[in-house]
């Protein structure tokens, strides 16, 4: 089982990775005077490349909910981490670029950092459903924290500090998405169609993803993948795996084990920042 959300997360990140590559394409042919505004979304709806940028992040949803069904929150969404090395490397071919050894280092220490940290961590327990008592804070928390985001966000120009406060926006309300999501799932699996319909972490997680969307697309207009995908790749881990901790009461080893843990994480922020600035995305793709 934890073998298949592993898989499935994998899967997941390679396809949300593409999504966002094309949307960030798409977005670069939106004004920049419908930033933050609903306009935005009519702008980008006419455009092909934008549709099929949702088709990635729908399969990616998909694949995603899977994982949640076949193991931990705390497990399946750190996995998309490596969505950003991912997105970096399907973005290359688009612009007709390699990657440099030093990117290809940063990847090495990406993947390395994600296999140790979990592996060391060893994510597992949790219950399938959680108490509205645990529920009621952690969205308040996290609906707290994309407000501030967006309201520091709108006080800057576009650019790399914009696209980094509203990319952080949208890793959490991905982490929430996701932890909603892992509710309705399992309501699907073990008690069918009607009790997902019934959930109200359905419509929870469809309202919190719609959002996400939104400020996805924002975070790609505001600057290049690489400067919003970091915050976006390791704020969603990190939300994702707290919420998987105090929603859902997983567990991850402690004692000594924190000390590889930590080592692990070291590892992913050093490769996912070198990373971010050894590819330079300009031209269609960047800013």
């Amino acid at each position: 089982m934890l073998v298949l959300c592993v898989l499935f997360a994998l899967i997941g990140a390679a396809s949300n990775a593409t999504g966002t590559v094309l949307q960030r394409k798409a977005t670069l042919a939106v004004p920049a005077k419908d930033a933050l505004k609903p306009q935005l979304m009519m702008d980008l709806v006419r455009q092909p490349v934008w549709l099929l940028g949702i088709c990635g992040v729908v399969g990616a949803a998909l694949f995603q909910a899977l994982a949640l069904v076949m193991g931990p929150l705390a497990l399946a969404q750190p996995v998309f981490i490596l969505e950003l090395p991912f997105a970096l490397l399907i973005a290359l071919p688009v612009l007709h670029r390699t990657l440099p050894k030093s990117g290809w280092i940063s990847v090495g220490c990406m993947v390395a950092g994600l296999v140790l940290a979990l592996a060391s961590a060893a994510p597992d327990g949790g219950t399938d459903q959680a108490p509205m008592a645990r529920w009621i804070p952690a969205v308040a928390v996290c609906a707290a924290a994309v407000v501030l985001a967006v309201g520091a966000a709108r006080h800057r120009p576009a650019g790399a500090a914009r696209a980094v406060l509203l990319g952080s926006a949208a890793a959490v309300a991905n982490a929430l998405t996701a932890a909603l999501m892992k509710s309705s799932a399992n309501a699907f699996s073990a008690s069918g169609f009607g009790a997902f319909l019934t959930a109200w972490q359905t419509y929870g997680f469809a309202l919190c993803g719609v959002a996400a969307v939104f400020l996805l697309e924002n975070a790609l207009q505001a600057g290049s993948i690489a400067a919003s995908q970091p915050a976006l790749t390791l704020g969603d881990a990190t939300v994702s795996l707290l919420l998987g901790i105090l929603v859902y009461a997983e567990h991850i080893r402690t004692q000594w084990w924190i000390v590889p843990e930590l080592a692990g994480v070291a590892l992913i922020i050093a490769g996912t920042l070198h990373l971010s600035r050894s590819v330079p995305l300009t031209g269609e793709l960047g800013s």
